[in-house]
């Protein structure tokens, strides 16, 4: 198996956890990940790991950017792995 899909592997499970630390510092009233930068890691090919964070955390689901362009992400995420597997790589 090429290493890039490691690679996707690796960042989809840092961004999952991004998700799942700012849950709990929500719930710790702590400085929070800005909501720009878990949006843009769900959409630099980490959507399945932030739909999958939303989900078990429970974290965002009650937000209409992230209802909304969180599943957006996990299509562009798994548009480009599908790519990747037509183009070979």
């Amino acid at each position: 198996m090429n290493p890039i899909y490691y690679v996707l592997l690796a960042w989809n499970l840092a961004v999952f956890v991004l998700y799942g630390l700012d849950k709990r510092k929500a719930k710790r009233r702590q400085w929070r990940t800005p909501e720009s930068v878990l949006l843009l890691t769900a959409f630099a090919l980490g959507g399945i790991g932030a739909l999958l964070g939303m989900q078990l955390f429970r974290h965002k689901t009650k937000h209409w950017k992230f209802k909304i362009l969180v599943p957006l992400a996990a299509v562009v995420t798994v548009a480009g792995l599908v790519g990747l597997v037509y183009l070979g790589v």
